[in-house]
């Protein structure tokens, strides 16, 4: 158990006066002393105030005629969701995030999300970094729709239409201006009331819009000397690229993946249902504004919240030719689909919730799908992060990513490798720290490292013995990035093509994806350095706990269906020819 964690986030009786006092105040067609009675109960039973705050809705919504009352009924399910952890370190622990990260996540992952407490404060605000750092700073926004489609053909949702251009201090002003017409309030509602607030809304079908800023560069991390938070280990514009974590090996800056990159919300700005590119992991700081409420369903769990959307969310017509929860993958991969979390519930799907506040982190784990939506003018900053434990996850999302024929965002062949030679280094030169967390995290690298060289050792040989292939050459280490024809597999390792150098093809296709149009024969490609590799494997193969993994593999044909479902057809090579 790691200390500082909490079942619930406290609520201090000086922000529940306040939120009392602005509650007030909001226009809802209901008489002041109703209202007084409501917020007066407040401090006595959270379950009556829950109630109230339904019913409240309930009146609002009957009163405009907007939607029905069992349609607001059905928001009950939102209190049946659980908070995700929530974790307060010490200076001390806060030293070195991906130390205390790993530390953390044995408990932390079961639940998809946690949120981390910041002991460290920001002494220069976001506007003034940004103002500072990024001269003449502006942003444009994308149009969301506020309305939850059926998702078929004639009613499938398109998020981010163009919007406009604005400096961070206007779009402040316009998303306050907005929170303040619709709830006669200057600041801050109660969260609850608002998460029903914004389920009511995009049930109601009234196909109003937000704004929302995402993807945009830079950081509202300062530099300045004086600022503890921003010199810290936990300034998401160095975070990913630390050695503990597997994406200091990229080569070039990938925007949001190694770079951080900020997101400027209002009232009910909303990021659908997803999980992070190749499983990564993902930090998410609030810098200022409103609460941010997020909902995560645990990496254990993905597969079944694919099955729900598959079978629950989309129609036949909206699902790629694709079958199954890959279908339904490559649909969520848009970013586009949002739904309530009380279809998952139904579905013993679970479902766990955190209420950011500005000064804190929000952690995603591997394959952990999440959503959520502003409670009026935020502004976050977000980027991915790994650690050898990654790897494993990424393997999965490699392969997946293959049979969907999906572009690659970062090569995971290739940093599988070099964090295996650089381990092997260590390992050779006792440099490696030696506490569980570590020991768990070289485990995962030299498993899924063994696993690869295992398959590619199985596949060469294979195709050694076959009678068309020219001959087998070896490739430059520095031949630069080979990606297959067929499925976009990243191919460090080995890569088959023909003389005439039209399509390289990884090695888990079927025979007949080897024959080139032009009619010559395919040649084989290895690495220079894949012997060495192979040797380091053997190394890694001989230490306690992996061979017993390794035996799940020792079929060799059961491998090499594992390590991928594609079957290329005479279409598909001619079509990539």
């Amino acid at each position: 158990m790691v200390q500082g964690k909490v079942s619930k986030p406290e609520k201090e009786n000086a922000q529940e006066n306040l939120m009392r006092k602005r509650y007030k105040r909001m226009k809802s067609g209901i008489a002041p002393e109703v209202v007084d009675n409501i917020c007066m109960s407040s401090h006595r039973n959270n379950e009556s105030v829950s109630q109230s705050i339904g019913s409240l809705i309930a009146q609002r919504s009957t009163s405009k005629g907007k939607v029905s009352k069992s349609d607001t009924t059905d928001l009950e399910w939102i209190d049946k969701i659980p908070e995700c952890p929530v974790f307060r370190p010490s200076k001390e622990e806060f030293g070195d995030p991906l130390v205390y990260l790993q530390k953390i996540s044995p408990e932390a992952s079961k639940y998809g999300i946690c949120k981390i407490v910041s002991p460290l404060y920001a002494l220069i605000p976001a506007g003034a970094v940004l103002a500072k750092e990024n001269t003449g700073f502006k942003f444009t926004t994308r149009v969301q729709p506020l309305w939850l489609p059926d998702w078929n053909v004639d009613n499938k949702v398109i998020f981010f239409m163009r919007g406009r251009n604005y400096t961070l201090h206007d779009f402040e002003n316009m998303a306050n201006k907005e929170f303040s017409r619709k709830y006669s309030s200057s600041g801050s509602l109660p969260s609850l009331y608002l998460e029903k607030e914004f389920w009511h809304e995009i049930a109601s079908r009234r196909k109003g819009t937000v704004e929302y800023a995402i993807n945009i560069d830079g950081s509202a991390f300062s530099c300045a000397p004086k600022d503890q938070l921003g010199k810290s280990k936990w300034n998401l514009k160095t975070l990913p690229r630390q050695p503990k974590s597997p994406l200091r090996l990229c080569e070039t800056s990938i925007p949001g993946v190694t770079d951080p990159m900020l997101y400027i919300g209002m009232l009910f700005s909303m990021f659908a249902w997803h999980v992070e590119d190749h499983y990564l992991y993902s930090i998410n700081y609030h810098h200022c504004g409103a609460p941010k409420t997020w909902y995560g369903v645990p990496g254990h769990a993905a597969l079944d919240f694919e099955k729900v959307v598959q079978n629950h969310i989309y129609t036949d017509h909206i699902l790629p030719s694709t079958k199954g929860e890959d279908g339904a993958f490559a649909v969520l991969a848009e970013k586009t689909t949002m739904f309530a979390p009380s279809t998952l519930l139904k579905h013993d799907v679970p479902v766990y919730k955190a209420i950011q506040m500005p000064g804190e982190f929000v952690i995603t784990f591997p394959k952990a799908y999440h959503a959520g939506f502003s409670q009026g003018f935020t502004c976050g900053e977000a980027v991915n992060f790994a650690v050898g434990e990654w790897f494993l996850s990424g393997a999965e999302a490699s392969q997946r990513y293959a049979h969907l024929c999906r572009m690659p965002i970062i090569r995971y062949e290739e940093l599988l490798c070099k964090e295996a030679m650089l381990l092997h280094n260590s390992q050779e030169h006792n440099y490696l720290a030696h506490s569980s967390a570590d020991s768990a995290s070289y485990n995962c690298v030299k498993l899924s490292f063994v696993h690869l060289i295992r398959s590619h050792h199985h596949a060469v040989q294979f195709l050694k013995k076959f009678k068309g292939l020219s001959s087998v050459n070896l490739s430059p280490n520095s031949q630069g990035v080979i990606l297959c024809s067929l499925c976009k597999r990243d191919c460090y390792l080995a890569y088959i093509n023909c003389s005439c150098y039209s399509r390289p093809i990884c090695l888990f296709h079927e025979i007949e994806a080897l024959n080139c149009p032009c009619g010559k024969k395919p040649i084989l490609f290895l690495r220079e350095d894949v012997s060495k590799m192979e040797k380091i494997a053997k190394t890694f193969e001989q230490d306690k706990g992996i061979m017993q993994e390794v035996h799940q593999y020792k079929d060799d044909t059961n491998l090499q269906k594992k390590e991928t479902t594609l079957k290329a057809s005479k279409q598909q090579v001619e079509g990539a020819s």
